[in-house]
């Protein structure tokens, strides 16, 4: 898979400057004496409810064996089945934000607004990526109305894979052709992402 990463001046200014990278006392980090991220449970009664609650669309894997994403299974949040990247097809706009990260709290939203919107067309997915506080990241879906399906991934493992996050949120866009191209995210609109997605997936909507 050929990644692209691109400096997109606007966005790029945004994730410098606004991005939330877990620091020393912020999810993701097991240093700081919290719970190891290995041994979280994103998948418990309670979180079920709370998904269930916020309206959160089920997790789908895909039918592809390989298309174009790496072979990483991770879970879903709030429980409801694992889904192996590489079995998703694009177009596809995957979403990385975690509970704690203010841009990511402003962006969602919009996210939500463009996945009503096209979603049909351009599927999009959510991954609470290094983060300890399942509980806190469905409760932050519910308060932002992102229903859209979201995955977990509380190791970071995918920071170990071409798909390693620029800053917090990220975007990464999966053409039809399997290439995927990231980008730092913090819009602000659905416009804006209809933009990115006519940019880096060559679709019209």
């Amino acid at each position: 898979m050929r990644v692209r990463i691109l400096a997109v001046v606007g966005l790029l200014l945004t994730a410098l400057l606004c991005s939330c990278a877990p620091e020393a006392d912020e999810p993701g980090d097991v240093e700081s004496g919290g719970p190891s991220a290995s041994n979280i449970d994103v998948d418990t009664p309670e979180l079920r409810a709370l998904k269930k609650r916020a309206g959160i669309e089920p997790c789908v894997p895909g039918p592809a064996t390989d298309g174009g994403l790496p072979s990483l299974t991770l879970a879903c949040l709030g429980g409801g089945p694992a889904v192996d990247l590489a079995s998703l097809e694009g177009p596809l706009v995957l979403n990385y934000w975690y509970a704690a990260c203010g841009p990511c709290r402003k962006e969602m939203p919009a996210v939500q607004d463009f996945y009503e919107r096209y979603g049909d067309r351009v599927p999009v997915i959510g991954i609470d990526i290094m983060d300890v506080m399942p509980k806190a990241a469905l409760e932050l879906a519910e308060q932002t109305g992102a229903r859209y399906p979201q995955l977990a991934d509380p190791g970071g493992d995918l920071q170990g894979t071409d798909l390693r996050a620029i800053g917090y949120p990220t975007f990464a866009f999966l053409d039809a052709d399997g290439e995927t191209t990231m980008v730092g995210g913090g819009i602000e609109s659905a416009e804006e992402l209809v933009e990115l997605v006519e940019e880096h997936l060559g679709i019209a909507l």
